[in-house]
């Protein structure tokens, strides 16, 4: 795109996860240069988490992370929601939304009132201390006045900066909950100014970290995805630009910075870009203010889509479908949050006509007749990439000059490693060791990082922040683990997060369907009533589709707000405010099809995966028409025995049809009262012949005998509820892997999990 087509046009994921961190790194260390490793995190007396949900997002990591902290690591945690991270931190800052900068900040000034900075590294290493003096000194930092506008507790917030003071060894993880603002590079820059002035940095066990969201984030920024830079860590500058151009052959290299994502999408809203290929993500879910995305992807006179799926949001606007490769499909490189290059190596062949990703853009090159894109292989392809990196370098860290010669043996066999590579083949696992950095006089620059408030305020209107983020279980837009039931049970159904308080306010029971709103549209989902949650403050997780759950979609309720530099969005506030739905009528229906929302009715429509069916939740505030079109939508092409019952008094309706002595499905709906249990009805659909008593037991809607309480689920995959194992831990299981005999959920590694889903 950029070589030879000439445009700067193209931009990764990277947008929405890492950007505001990579224009933190520029700043600071003169390239986007993660300095730490993992070992770091083995290593450290002391772990930050701003942001960052490590138990969930990355629990192999976390799992090391408790194993460190059995042996005393201490746990900071900062972020709005109690989170399971924050569950077993020895501290959790809860802090007012996009307060970070001030945080970090007054932890700087309070450092330097106490003399616990190193004016000996600082002199040696870095530039801009004075600057970012001056500007702490423009308001009040003493930690009343941090506290108060954090919204936390003065004695946590001084018990953190005693923390951060007394343990040298500190490295300071930051991720989503960080980068995903308006303000996101100054939130990047106040957290390496507090490790640069202590020069807690390329040193075992101390350094800050930006914690990639995604497995390849960083292999896609340095080769150049993001479309403000070249591929190599290099820029848009006349040298570089010039450099790349030369090694590609390629004299057409864009000569300025491309659009960043939500600029991108705005531009095909307009028509100044009328067309666009979309690889390997679903923007028309995940971006913000997701619905003019789609609009703009409806306007397109041409948009391409290649994915491991083929039914997808994003999908469903494609004039043209390329089928690529699923992960274990792949053969070829990745690069983690350490620099670590792996191997990926293809578990199943590519089935039909997929084909691997860098084949596909090479065929295209071809076709248009552009030289250079004959690859033989991946392997041809990773030796192409690793010269480039040492092509005319004689300064930049992102130099691979060590793997420019292997074969394809030597690929086939290539071991995981950091780089920078040498030339003999040795990886690094820390950068800035000797306090060089990639700046023009080898220092780092600090820079002043100042608050301010979210982009856009609370208002009477609008008087909560709404927050979005992941889920345990699940993995982007549920293209993939949204066919797995298992990964389901842990949050089958979109929800919202609020504090009691904010639900009494508004009238709001737990588990009830509620609108939650925003000056960008409006959402349905059920309410978690949590203390949790920060009052004042929504959570929506943001893996919903129109597949699974159309009214579930949060990132149609958020704001387009980017930050100025570095261009990624503000998922973490929104302003909202929340309303009870007040459905007339619900329904269930569960088939062993998976099925939309019927078309033309005003439906919350929700989709949950079963082991043996579909499930699918309904309602509605409509009449009896309403309910009767829904019914004979849902029932259409149903073949089998019809079993029913109708009372009209409470408007419920239940409706059976067994086919070959299987049940085929079920339909039940009420004006009033509770729809069956739903673990029973899916596990009918298990059975190799529905008998007389579960036929009977459809028509009362309940299941034969005594009703079974297992408790809140634990263990998702295999269904162990907390009852089982308390019966277990009285019946004298005295560890996890003791409960996980009794229970049937059998060994576990590791204290991590007895967090974990099973």
């Amino acid at each position: 795109m950029k070589g030879f087509i000439g445009s700067g046009n193209i931009d990764t994921n990277s947008r929405l996860c890492m950007a505001s961190a990579v224009a933190a790194h520029k700043q600071a260390f003169g390239a986007d240069l993660v300095p730490g490793c993992y070992e770091d995190l083995d290593l450290a007396d002391l772990v930050v988490f701003s942001g960052h949900n490590a138990a969930w997002t990355h629990p192999v990591l976390f799992r090391r992370m408790e194993d460190a902290k059995a042996r005393g690591q201490k746990h900071v945690v900062i972020d709005p929601r109690r989170t399971d991270t924050a569950q077993g931190a020895d501290l959790h800052l809860a802090i007012a939304p996009q307060s970070d900068v001030r945080l970090w900040n007054g932890l700087l000034a309070d450092l330097i009132g106490r003399g616990a900075i190193d004016r000996d590294y600082i002199a040696a290493h870095v530039n801009g201390f004075d600057a970012v003096e001056a500007a702490l000194a423009e308001s009040d930092q003493s930690p009343a006045a941090v506290a108060a506008d954090c919204g936390v507790p003065l004695a946590d917030l001084l018990t953190f900066f005693d923390l951060f003071a007394g343990n040298p060894k500190t490295v300071s993880l930051f991720s989503m909950g960080a980068n995903q603002s308006a303000q996101g590079v100054a939130k990047g820059l106040s957290i390496l100014n507090a490790h640069l002035a202590t020069g807690r940095i390329g040193k075992p066990g101390a350094c800050p970290f930006s914690i990639t969201g995604q497995p390849n984030a960083m292999g896609g920024r340095e080769t150049g995805g993001m479309a403000n830079t070249l591929a190599g860590h290099m820029d848009f500058d006349p040298a570089e630009r010039d450099r790349v151009a030369r090694f590609w052959g390629a004299p057409d290299t864009a000569r300025k910075p491309g659009l960043k994502a939500v600029d991108m999408f705005e531009a095909v809203h307009d028509g100044r870009i009328k067309a666009i290929w979309v690889m390997a993500t679903n923007p028309a879910v995940s971006m913000p203010d997701a619905g003019r995305v789609r609009e703009a992807l409806a306007k397109c006179p041409f948009v391409v889509v290649s994915d491991c799926i083929a039914d997808t949001d994003t999908t469903s606007f494609a004039h043209v479908k390329l089928p690529a490769l699923a992960w274990g499909e792949k053969d070829g490189t990745v690069t983690n949050s350490e620099r670590r290059i792996s191997r990926q190596r293809a578990l199943f062949a590519a089935p039909g006509q997929a084909r691997a990703d860098w084949r596909i853009i090479a065929d295209v090159a071809r076709a248009m007749g552009f030289d250079g894109f004959g690859w033989a292989s991946q392997a041809s392809v990773f030796r192409e990439w690793a010269r480039l990196t040492a092509y005319e370098n004689d300064e930049r860290l992102l130099n691979l000059a060590g793997l420019t010669g292997l074969g394809s043996d030597g690929y086939a066999e290539l071991r995981p490693v950091q780089w920078p590579v040498g030339p003999d083949g040795q990886g690094t696992p820390r950068l800035f060791v000797d306090g060089r950095f990639q700046t023009p006089d080898g220092r780092a620059r600090m820079v002043p990082a100042r608050p301010k408030g979210p982009a856009d305020a609370v208002s009477d209107a609008y008087p909560l922040s709404l927050n979005t983020g992941r889920l345990r279980d699940q993995w982007h837009t549920m293209t993939r683990t949204g066919l797995a039931a298992d990964l389901c049970r842990h949050a089958p159904e979109p929800f919202v997060e609020m504090h009691p308080a904010d639900a009494q306010a508004a009238g709001i029971n737990d588990g009830a369907l509620t609108r939650v709103l925003t000056v960008r549209g409006e959402a349905v989902v059920l309410a978690r009533l949590t203390d949790r949650q920060r009052p004042g403050g929504l959570f929506m997780p943001m893996h919903w589709t129109d597949a699974f759950a159309p009214s579930g979609r949060s990132n149609a309720l958020i704001a387009p707000n980017i930050d100025p530099t570095s261009g990624q969005p503000e998922f973490k506030h929104t302003p909202a405010r929340v309303r009870p739905y007040r459905e007339t009528w619900k329904g269930l229906f569960l088939s062993r099809d998976s099925h939309r929302a019927p078309a033309g009715q005003d439906l919350i429509w929700r989709r949950i995966p079963q082991d043996a069916c579909q499930q699918h939740e309904f309602a509605g505030r409509g009449d009896a028409a309403q309910r009767d079109a829904v019914r004979k939508v849902l029932s259409k092409g149903l073949i089998g025995d019809l079993v029913a019952y109708e009372d009209a008094g409470s408007g419920a309706r239940r409706e059976a049809w067994v086919r070959d002595g299987k049940l085929a499905a079920v339909l039940f709906m009420t004006t009033s009262g509770q729809l069956p249990a739903r673990d029973w009805l899916a596990q009918l659909f298990a059975a190799p012949m529905l008998d007389v008593q579960a036929r009977a037991a459809l028509l009362f809607a309940r299941p034969p005998g005594a009703p079974v309480d297992k408790g809140p689920t634990v263990c998702a995959c295999l269904k162990v509820g907390a009852k089982a194992i308390a019966v277990a831990i009285s019946a004298g299981a005295v560890d996890a892997d003791a409960v996980g005999a009794a229970t049937g959920r059998g060994p576990i590694a590791g204290p991590a999990a007895r967090r974990s889903s099973g």
